[in-house]
């Protein structure tokens, strides 16, 4: 399995690379619009040395930020220089081969508890913060990507902070979830908010039906969902040798459904067929429903079943997938209907929609007539009802990162703006950052931001306006 996955690297975006730098000045192709003045940054993992085993989903995270100001274009990358990454700087070789594992003649007292701080990124509250699942959240500091530390909120807040904290557009509230919250591989969740100015003003856990992989969750005006899909986890078997996570479709689909202000013993639990999902698009309340758009995998990608095979390929791939919840039925299961039959990932809104009804979306998709199957690149555009408003197709063997929407100003409509994505030329072996105008993505990119280098496919991103 590492051979296969070493090849896929070798013929794809994934292989890390080996330097961090500075361009001030990019060469840019059409122009840059000048409503952009910001910085979009990227996260993603990019092992600082090579790790016999270890998942892709492991590597040290690697920042990506490219400037863009009255036209212009500059970029800086830099690892963060967790406790895990400066072990290893010193030592000069890899010291942990992923989920905490050790690798032999690693030095007493060496750890990776701190994580590797490489999935996402998110401003709030005037705080930069580099997110993996498993660990704290890390604080950044803007322009020189420097690491500041931890970020626990003055001890408000302990364990495991998920990637993908939901902000809440009117009130500027950020709300919060953690798997794993009792110990590694267990079902304890924890969740909570942290207001506008920064103060944690929730902190709460519960249990799951079973311990599962929770990568986002669903927040809506009123509501928060959870959904403990079977990726599972299990300690006995990581203490076996075996996945410590897998795909165990026989435990089933579950969503709990909780009101915002309630309490978790008021969490109502709703089921369905089996399925994975990483990635949430948005959700809302209409009457007595609640409605959640996300790309569903039929079966996991990625993790393999308890035994070590592998899922079903034609089966682990994402669409764009509808789930209902009827809240005043007399009934505990959710309904499944996908939208689209093309394969897609990365969901992303206009975030000032953030937890209500959407007009607006975009997916990064793969091209169906490519032999690289699962490749992500192109953009898909989608309305409410997730039709279909506009597609675009890059040149064959090309792939495109998560689209990140930057609106006009802030009093522009809903979907009025730009979307940004890092696309990797595979016959030039380098990247550009594209800039797509929002609502018209069949266009093509009204400007490209050339790089001299590869940015490795990598999770997520946003963009922070220039203050």
């Amino acid at each position: 399995m590492l051979e296969q996955a070493t090849t896929e690297m070798a013929r794809t975006n994934l292989a890390p690379i080996p330097m961090e730098c500075d361009a001030p000045h990019l060469k840019v192709t059409g122009e840059i619009p000048r409503e952009l003045n910001g910085t979009l940054y990227r996260n993603g993992p990019n092992p600082q040395f090579d790790a016999p085993g270890a998942h892709w989903f492991v590597g040290d995270g690697m920042l990506h930020a490219f400037h863009l100001e009255n036209g212009r274009a500059s970029y800086r990358n830099r690892w963060v220089r967790t406790p895990k990454w400066l072990a290893e700087h010193d030592a000069g070789r890899a010291l942990f081969g992923g989920f905490g594992r050790k690798l032999p003649g690693a030095p007493a007292g060496t750890t990776d508890d701190g994580g590797v701080a490489n999935t996402s990124i998110i401003f709030h509250a005037g705080k930069l913060l580099a997110l993996e699942e498993g660990h704290l959240p890390t604080e950044i500091e803007p322009g020189t990507l420097n690491r500041l530390g931890y970020c626990d909120y003055k001890g408000a807040i302990k364990g495991p902070f998920t990637a993908h904290p939901k902000i809440d557009p009117v009130t500027g509230e950020m709300a919060f979830f953690g798997y794993n919250a009792a110990g590694p591989l267990t079902p304890a969740l924890s969740f909570g908010s942290v207001n506008a100015s920064g103060i944690v003003t929730r902190f709460d856990r519960f249990e799951a039906p079973y311990a599962s992989m929770v990568h986002d969750f669903i927040v809506t005006e009123n509501h928060l969902l959870f959904p403990i899909l079977p990726i599972t986890g299990s300690m006995d078997r990581a203490m076996r040798g075996k996945p410590p996570y897998a795909w165990e479709p026989d435990k089933g689909a579950y969503v709990g459904v909780m009101k915002r202000n309630s309490s978790p013993k008021d969490i109502v639990w709703f089921r369905a067929e089996s399925c994975y999902v990483f990635h949430v698009m948005n959700a809302w309340e209409e009457n007595n429903r609640i409605i959640a758009d996300v790309m569903q995998f039929e079966e996991a990608p990625l993790f393999p079943h308890p035994d070590g095979s592998k899922t079903d390929p034609q089966k682990s791939r994402a669409r764009y997938c509808r789930w209902t919840f009827d809240l005043a039925g007399n009934t505990d299961r959710f309904t499944q209907t996908y939208l689209d039959e093309l394969t897609g990932e990365f969901p992303r809104i206009d975030d000032r929609r953030t937890g209500q009804a959407n007009s607006h979306g975009w997916y990064a998709c793969a091209n169906p007539d490519l032999p690289m199957f699962g490749a992500l690149s192109g953009i898909v555009h989608v309305n409410g009802e997730g039709k279909r408003l506009g597609h675009y197709l890059l040149p064959a063997g090309d792939t495109i990162s998560e689209p990140v929407f930057v609106e006009r100003g802030p009093d522009a409509a809903e979907g009025d703006g730009w979307l940004l994505a890092a696309v990797w030329r595979a016959q030039e072996n380098r990247s550009d950052l594209a800039v797509f105008n929002a609502q018209d993505v069949e266009r093509g990119p009204v400007a490209l931001v050339h790089l001299g280098h590869r940015v490795p496919d990598g999770f997520h991103g946003n963009w922070v306006g220039a203050a």
